[in-house]
């Protein structure tokens, strides 16, 4: 299904239940097809190494295009990753042992894009990956500190994977319907107005839900803008696993 509709960018983690041990065995036959990216949530160098590792023999690969350090966002956690003996001395490591080809960072919520924006300010990451649809671009500190994140990563060439383009919000009491994290849009002229929305915008690419229903909804292959250091070998459509 993903080759059949473009999507050529895988996006799992460590800490995605299973997914990484689904995805190895289809690695062995298309791992040259797809641009694979992995996360760790660990904090430390230690349990990074021991992360990074254990994701390689998981996924069955010797390498992976993009380990990306999982939700940065709370500022306990981001001194500690960032800090003497933290994650991100693991992902510089596994780079220079050629694990990865690019470093990133990842994260949710309404702080996120302004935690990215002190991320870059720490180091030069290869990419960010946060939310935004148009629910998110009405709050205006948000909107602010997002489009300061992009114009950084532009002027940087990082790249900016933008994730919960269809997102309608929590999962309310009623049963869910999907395998995302949150409850999306249904019909498909509002997931296509929502995916529109994003990838409209100049510097950005989008990361489609890994749902098998709503990925083909998502992914209708409209002329898409890419930008930043790791897209001149990634194209625009991707696949969160987990």
């Amino acid at each position: 299904m993903l080759l059949r509709y473009g999507v050529n960018h895988i996006d799992t983690a460590a800490r995605y239940g299973d997914s990484e041990l689904r995805i190895g065995p289809w690695m062995a036959r298309h791992r040259k097809d797809f641009f694979l990216a992995t996360k760790t949530g660990s904090r430390t160098a230690k349990e990074g190494r021991e992360d990074i590792h254990r994701s390689l023999e998981r996924l069955r690969v010797d390498h992976v295009d993009l380990i990306q350090l999982h939700s940065l966002g709370h500022p306990d956690d981001w001194d500690l990753a960032m800090g003497p003996g933290g994650v991100l001395e693991a992902a510089i490591e596994a780079r220079q042992q050629g694990l990865t080809r690019f470093i990133g960072v990842t994260g949710h919520g309404w702080t996120i894009a302004a935690m990215h924006r002190r991320s870059l300010a720490r180091f030069d990451f290869d990419s960010v990956l946060l939310p935004y649809n148009f629910f998110m671009a009405e709050n205006e500190r948000y909107r602010r500190a997002f489009d300061e994140v992009v114009t950084i990563c532009r002027e940087r060439n990082v790249a900016v994977q933008i994730i919960k383009s269809i997102a309608r919000g929590p999962w309310a009491t009623s049963d869910k319907t999907h395998s995302t994290w949150y409850q999306p849009l249904e019909s498909q002229a509002d997931i296509d107005r929502a995916v529109h929305y994003v990838i409209g915008m100049p510097g950005v690419f989008l990361n489609t839900a890994g749902d098998l229903n709503l990925c083909p909804r998502c992914s209708t292959r409209p002329a898409a803008s890419s930008a930043g250091r790791p897209t001149r070998r990634w194209r625009p459509w991707s696949s969160r696993s987990g």
